[in-house]
């Protein structure tokens, strides 16, 4: 057996269903998203969402870093971890992870043929659907005992709610996907609170006072006991580099106890990310999974997640970032604000057609030296000279190449004769492409 051949036969099997995430934002609004199918799916299957121990994460921004915290510290304290996570950079089975790797393409073609005959008797199953049960089976067989599970869109009619966890985690909420989970924080916080179960104790990172007013209140009417970063959980930072920064947390996550203190290091820049550690921490606290705190500190040092303002080069710096939302552009220009203050940027940019792009280009441009503009392969980008106006109604200096190791190329070269920063973001599926181009450049 050629594997290549039959894991590209399982993909097409997979993509032959409905994928949402290739239709437009116009289609999504009116998609019929609800959790009956996917209910009736597991059970064909056994049920294996419910043989280990899981801890459920959703959010706007943050949710990924979060999820890999975890999954790493579980791995630190000796479980046989499960990530699941979406969408992928570089390979469909990123998004089905034990123990920090991918499953093999030879896995993936078994589980795809283990599913088909349950599948059959499911109208309207979707892509994301099955690829969340080939997720919940794949940990089952591979005898996970913790696992992971990254919410894909919203919460409430998400394809991972079906799962009953430990802890319910809600990351940073801001505005993404409009379309789908309403124009006001309000209602995107109530998407998301819908993975609050009864009596599941909910972790939430720090909110805008419309957020958690709505998450506070479900949480209520579910009976959980809600635990806020910032207030249950205090942190700062100690020290901070290219290579990592380290913070302090003191814990009041248990009233009866002393407050806990703890130092932690981890790899992922930003200020952004020592709130998604704190959160982290405590989800792993909360949940009641048996871990030390070494196996914690460990786990958080030697987390991997990629295209987190990810330094491939130090000089001049290749950065790849997968920011694609005003929110997280705002982090982003302030991320390279403290660590190269005197630099400026050739931004490979490109975006799907739901973004505010004029809010993305408003939050970086004291960064940006130019913007080059390209267009993933994916249905849903939007056009190169739409960019190109509103890069030009912002009064940036813009221009256009495709396809997108052509732009990449472009930034690499200008960046080589005046030492600026290449960096990539506003889609994670240029990010990808720039990530393949720098990958065949250094192979």
């Amino acid at each position: 057996m050629d594997i290549e051949i039959e894991y590209n036969k399982a993909l097409d099997y997979l993509y032959s269903f409905v994928d949402y995430s290739l239709k437009h934002s116009s289609e999504l609004a009116k998609a019929e998203f609800n959790l009956d199918r996917m209910f009736a799916l597991m059970e064909e299957l056994g049920n294996p969402q419910n043989t280990y121990p899981i801890i459920h994460v959703a959010g706007t921004k943050g949710k990924g870093s979060v999820s890999a915290m975890c999954a790493s510290a579980l791995q630190a304290g000796g479980y046989k971890v499960g990530l699941y996570t979406s969408p992928h950079l570089l390979d469909y089975c990123e998004r089905i992870q034990v123990n920090g790797e991918p499953i093999s393409h030879e896995f993936m073609i078994e589980l795809v043929e283990e599913i088909k005959l349950a599948v059959a008797k499911i109208p309207k199953l979707t892509t994301f659907e099955l690829t969340t049960a080939l997720g919940f089976f794949a940990f089952a067989k591979q005898g996970c005992n913790a696992a992971v599970i990254e919410v894909g869109l919203g919460g409430r009619l998400d394809a991972t709610n079906i799962v009953t966890p430990k802890v319910s985690v809600i990351t940073s909420l801001s505005y993404d996907h409009t379309a789908v989970l309403g124009n006001t924080l309000a209602e995107i916080a109530g998407e998301k609170a819908g993975i609050i179960k009864q009596g599941v104790p909910v972790v939430s990172s720090p909110q805008k006072d419309e957020a958690l007013e709505v998450l506070e209140h479900v949480a209520k009417m579910n009976d959980s006991r809600f635990f806020l970063v910032g207030e249950d959980i205090k942190f700062e930072r100690i020290e901070s580099s290219l290579e990592g920064q380290s913070l302090h947390l003191s814990s009041f996550l248990f009233p009866d106890s002393k407050p806990h203190e703890l130092d932690l290091t981890i790899p992922l820049l930003g200020i952004h990310q020592l709130e998604n550690t704190a959160t982290a921490y405590s989800a792993l606290k909360i949940a009641g999974i048996s871990i030390l705190q070494s196996a914690i500190q460990q786990g958080f040092s030697q987390v991997k997640w990629r295209a987190r303002f990810e330094i491939a080069r130090s000089e001049p710096p290749v950065i790849f970032e997968s920011a694609h939302n005003t929110d997280s552009f705002a982090k982003l220009r302030q991320t390279l604000d403290e660590y190269f203050p005197d630099k400026k940027v050739y931004l490979i940019f490109g975006a799907s057609e739901d973004k505010n792009i004029p809010g993305m280009f408003a939050e970086m441009k004291t960064k940006i030296k130019k913007v080059i503009v390209t267009r993933a392969d994916h249905p849903r980008a939007l056009e190169v000279e739409r960019i190109l106006e509103l890069a030009k109604q912002a009064g940036i200096e813009v221009e256009a190449i495709s396809p997108v190791e052509s732009a990449f190329e472009r930034a690499l070269e200008n960046s080589s004769n005046d030492g600026s920063i290449v960096l990539s973001a506003g889609s994670i599926f240029v990010t990808a492409e720039v990530i393949r181009a720098w990958n065949k450049i250094n192979s």
